[in-house]
């Protein structure tokens, strides 16, 4: 029996996000566990963070529902600390086998004695969170569902999109100041 641990902030849960979890699926035989562990718990309503841990956690949940994806999901606070990361997150996720793309995050966990697998990301670019929330900004205030999905669906999962159209949850972008003006 397998313990496999996802970790990310998924603000967004995006596509790359979708391939990690599919990716660490893979592995997973009966008896095994998927756990997808949501990072700075704490963070929320600010430009780099604007969901919650709560909202994060329905938005991978509505993902999985569709996805038919038997997944545990649990929320870490940040700490700040990278030497003492895992040590501390290793409390709420339990240990087990990392499946992670970022270089940063594979490091910290195999000098902590972890199995890390490292799925190759064709269009890791296109899936960073920054470009995904930007266009997701550019989007906040627009009232057509259908343009809204239509520009979305290129690095968001539907299911998730649904889930922010349903909750008005692309909204709260169009608060965040850019530092960026226009004249």
């Amino acid at each position: 029996m397998a313990r496999y641990i996802v970790l990310g902030r998924f603000q967004p849960f995006h596509m790359g996000h979708e391939y990690l979890v599919k990716s660490a699926l893979e592995h997973v035989e009966d008896g095994d566990q998927l756990v997808v562990a949501i990072g700075s718990k704490q963070a929320g309503w600010e430009p780099d963070n604007p969901w919650t841990a709560e909202e994060r956690q329905a938005m991978i949940q509505a993902w999985a529902a569709q996805a038919d994806a038997e997944i545990e999901i649990v929320a870490i606070e940040d700490i700040n600390d990278p030497p003492n990361w895992v040590t501390h997150a290793e409390k709420i996720h339990g240990e087990g086998i990392l499946v992670t793309t970022d270089d940063a995050t594979s490091q910290l966990y195999r000098q902590a004695g972890y199995e890390v697998r490292n799925p190759e990301m064709n269009q890791r670019e296109q899936f960073e969170g920054w470009r995904v929330r930007q266009t997701a900004k550019m989007l906040s205030t627009v009232y057509d569902d259908e343009a809204v999905r239509e520009v979305l669906k290129a690095s968001i999962p539907t299911s998730v999109i649904e889930w922010l159209i349903e909750t008005d949850g692309l909204f709260r972008l169009s608060t965040f100041e850019t530092g960026v003006h226009a004249g």
